[in-house]
């Protein structure tokens, strides 16, 4: 093996050892709260193909593989079957072709493995060299496991995989952020009984449960599901400098690479910090901008949503199920952690967890925007999301087996008629509310928001929809 691969590949003099050994997993175990990532119990086990994890950068994908790694040691994988390989070490489909022929050759006459090359897209080029090994017939009995932060590229690229990749029934997973619920089980403050009572929708919620997943959701509108910002939180009682650093560098160094301009992205996401939920057409935002065309607009906002950094949330064609392409969009921030970085990006502050993040959750206006998002972000996890664009709008309209379910999410003490003539218009509407009481306004069921998103549960392992 290359020899700038080994720091990350010291199970293949030490397998024992390799939990203590391995960069990533020391790290883990220095955090206060460890995270032990669901989706690794669904990656395959001697089930060769071709697969693929994506998700946003600085989300814990590189950790996972080792996690997975670790596993696949304690059940018997010889450690020489196994190599991970990082595609910022390889420059092009040439140099990755070379590599993984040597590493496949050496496992023996079978040539079964795993391999792991971690975050793909960084290597020129590399679906054609993935396409000639498995043309060649290298992959035959190697699981073959890619990751990427850029969604819109891996999704282009295994599609001219056809026929290549296996006969696992799911071949292509999603690594996310935590969702609430996840948030809330690696905190452990519920205990046993009342997540247990909690996954029951008629049981009576206790109002100490209920003051604790208040304070919980409070907590992680602050660091929303990025561990790092979590393990701040958790063990100082505040977020570093240097994590907002991390994520709003990941933002801008992903976004340069595609060769775009820096003041460029800062206006566009200036504009979307200032409108995040709001409707909003390109043409619309190109006019507040020094930037001349209004597609220029759409294809920066295209790309910090194919690397998982915003959502556009399009308005629903009721009658079609589908997006309405005419009408005004929404955006906004994926997670609330990223909204965070993103506006001290902007607007530089050495402390931004104290007079940035803490100010912004104590006023009623900016909190309930943000709740909003949080909202709307968790639900198009699990399902395809959009909002309404009628006489009035409501917040979220997703698909379910045929039907939209329409949701306003009301962040305030106090839910007002007039606020929900548009909602109270369909006979499934919900509301999701900051109170706990009442129950229905009108006939329409309330449910407490931190209830709801708790309920939505852990993210889906799959690649969504």
């Amino acid at each position: 093996m290359d020899t700038r691969f080994l720091p990350h590949n010291s199970h293949l003099d030490r397998p024992a050892q390799f939990e203590q050994l391995d960069p990533d997993l020391r790290r883990l175990r220095r955090q206060p709260l460890i995270h032990r990532f669901p989706l690794i119990d669904a990656l395959p086990h001697d089930r060769p193909g071709i697969y693929s994890i994506t998700g946003g950068r600085q989300i814990g994908k590189t950790t996972l593989l080792k996690q997975w790694m670790a596993q696949l040691l304690r059940r018997g994988v010889a450690p020489d079957r196994i190599c991970y390989l990082t595609g910022e070490l390889i420059d092009d489909h040439h140099s990755l072709v070379r590599i993984l022929t040597d590493i496949i050759d050496g496992w023996g006459p079978d040539r079964a493995g795993y391999a792991l090359l971690d975050e793909v897209t960084y290597v020129r080029d590399w679906d054609k060299g993935v396409k000639f090994l498995a043309d060649a017939g290298v992959f035959e009995r190697v699981v073959l496991m890619l990751t990427g932060s850029d969604t819109t590229i891996l999704r282009e690229a295994r599609a001219r995989f056809p026929g290549r990749r296996g006969t696992s029934a799911v071949v292509d997973f999603q690594a996310a952020p935590l969702t609430f619920h996840e948030y809330v089980r690696l905190h452990g403050s519920l205990s046993p009984a009342a997540a247990s009572a909690l996954a029951d929708p008629s049981a009576p919620v206790a109002p100490k449960v209920r003051a604790l997943l208040d304070a919980e959701l409070e907590r992680y509108l602050r660091h929303g599901g990025y561990l790092r910002a979590i393990n701040d939180l958790e063990r100082e009682g505040t977020i570093a400098p240097s994590t907002f650093a991390t994520y709003a560098d990941w933002i801008r160094g992903d976004v340069l690479k595609r060769g775009k301009h820096e003041h460029y992205l800062r206006e566009i996401l200036a504009a979307i910090v200032r409108r995040c939920g709001s409707q909003v057409t390109w043409n619309g935002l190109a006019k507040d901008l020094s930037i001349d065309h209004p597609m220029t607009v759409a294809d920066y906002t295209a790309l910090l949503a194919s690397m998982d950094a915003v959502f556009v949330q399009p308005a629903l064609r009721e009658d079609k199920l589908s997006a309405a392409p005419k009408k005004a969009r929404r955006i906004m921030f994926s997670d609330p952690f990223i909204f965070h970085a993103v506006e001290n990006w902007l607007r530089p502050d050495p402390d931004a967890f104290t007079n940035r993040v803490t100010p912004l959750l104590a006023d009623p206006e900016r909190a309930g925007r943000l709740a909003e998002a949080c909202a709307v972000t968790h639900v198009r996890r699990f399902f395809p999301t959009f909002y309404i664009k009628a006489e009035g709008e409501v917040d979220i309209a997703y698909v379910h087996r045929g039907k939209f379910v329409p949701i306003e999410v009301k962040w305030t003490e106090q839910l007002r008629p007039r606020d929900l003539a548009q909602i109270a218009k369909y006979g499934n509407a919900r509301i999701w509310a900051k109170t706990w009481s009442p129950n229905a306004v009108h006939g329409i069921p309330v449910e407490p928001l931190p209830l709801a998103l708790y309920r939505l549960g852990p993210s889906p392992l799959a690649a969504p929809y």
